[in-house]
């Protein structure tokens, strides 16, 4: 896949996400994907302790750090390419975070409606 290929929800080019810590599901700093990326990770986010605590009570601890996998646990605060469907499923328990949609990938549209995306954006005026 190529950068320029990268297009957020908007169709603009894709903004990085975050370079610390490192996200993205090639670890590039974006939330780009492809078919093999079978999580979708294409939702930029802010990771707040609310949706940290929901995520690990969901059987996926974000927080924790990981040194085998290169992962430094986040912390509220951290910009993260999370998966649609978790951001949709926290969404629906009231404990979706904030959504950078600029440098979120158009692909997440498959899986979340934009309407409901801006509810959360953090980067609209």
């Amino acid at each position: 896949m190529k950068m320029e290929d990268s297009l957020n929800v908007f169709g603009d080019p894709l903004l990085p996400c975050s370079t610390d810590p490192l996200t993205g599901f090639f670890r590039d700093g974006c939330c780009n994907t492809n078919e093999q990326d079978v999580g979708s990770h294409t939702v930029c986010v802010e990771v707040s302790e609310e949706f940290l605590n929901f995520s690990r009570a969901r059987g996926n601890d974000l927080s924790t750090p990981m040194e085998e996998f290169g992962f430094p646990g986040l912390e509220p605060g951290d910009r993260w390419c999370l998966c649609a469907a978790r951001w949709l499923e926290a969404q629906k328990h009231d404990m979706a975070p904030r959504v950078y949609l600029q440098r979120t990938h158009v692909k997440a549209l498959e899986i979340v409606p934009l309407t409901v995306l801006r509810q959360y954006a953090a980067d609209l005026n």
